[in-house]
């Protein structure tokens, strides 16, 4: 998975780079403070995926901080996650940001071209569910994954589910992003033969109890290779997805 540890030490087995030079990217600072955060230098060299900005609850020029530092320290794409569209339009005026309201996402830089191992599907249950989803595949697409969106394919119209099974089939990896009742998860469960992440939402009526009905259904998924992230955690979801698409 850590393509960055691998090709420095390819790089020294076949002499492009020198032993102190690699020895000089291992010895720099593994994270940089800037007194209010301790921004993570070493994140991708040591995970394989870069650090990532949580937007909620910092500022404007906070975050500007932040992004400065990544930069500085050779973070070419930047996504910021649940990120206001005011603290957004702020932010804009020091670095030039592509602001996805819907996924409260801000993207800095240039998106990879992808290089998983096949594509990561990102389904909806409903279209109140699209915020979420588009969270989750900003995310995976960030991280270099081709990404297929199937939106609004729920279960309370099985059809539009099946119309799809050409997609489902081929995937390497699914989300199944619904609130309710969370059956969309156990459906796609049993068609797919990849890994399901299941991530409920807080959408429904009263006794969905702000997603959790859908995230308790989602743990009692009688499928077999489903996982479950917490409510409205589109990042989470496609995090993990983009992990198991860069598994050798």
């Amino acid at each position: 998975m850590n393509t960055d540890i691998r090709r420095l030490l390819e790089g020294v087995s076949d002499g492009s780079v020198s032993i102190d030079d690699a020895l000089l990217k291992l010895k720099i600072k593994p994270f940089e403070d800037i007194g209010y955060a301790k921004v993570d230098t070493h994140r991708k060299l040591r995970q394989g995926t870069a650090e990532v900005i949580y937007g909620a609850g910092k500022t404007p020029g906070q975050i500007i901080g932040i992004i400065e530092s990544m930069l500085k320290n050779g973070q070419n794409t930047i996504l910021i996650t649940r990120l206001a569209e005011e603290a957004a339009a702020v932010v804009g005026e020091a670095y030039s940001i592509n602001y996805h309201k819907d996924a409260r996402c801000g993207i800095l830089g240039q998106m990879p071209v992808p290089d998983g191992t096949g594509k990561i599907v990102v389904a909806t249950g409903g279209t109140s569910d699209i915020p979420v989803a588009e969270e989750a595949a900003l995310t995976a697409a960030v991280l270099g994954n081709e990404v297929v969106r199937l939106y609004d394919v729920g279960v309370a119209g099985l059809h539009r589910t099946l119309a799809h099974l050409d997609e489902i089939m081929s995937a390497s990896v699914i989300i199944a992003i619904a609130g309710m009742e969370g059956a969309l998860a156990s459906v796609l469960g049993g068609l797919a033969d990849c890994p399901v992440i299941a991530v409920p939402t807080s959408v429904g009526y009263g006794a969905s109890f702000g997603g959790l009905s859908a995230l308790l259904a989602m743990l009692n998924s009688c499928a077999s290779g489903v996982s479950v992230v917490n409510i409205d955690n589109g990042f989470g979801a496609g995090y993990l997805a983009n992990m198991i698409n860069h598994m050798n």
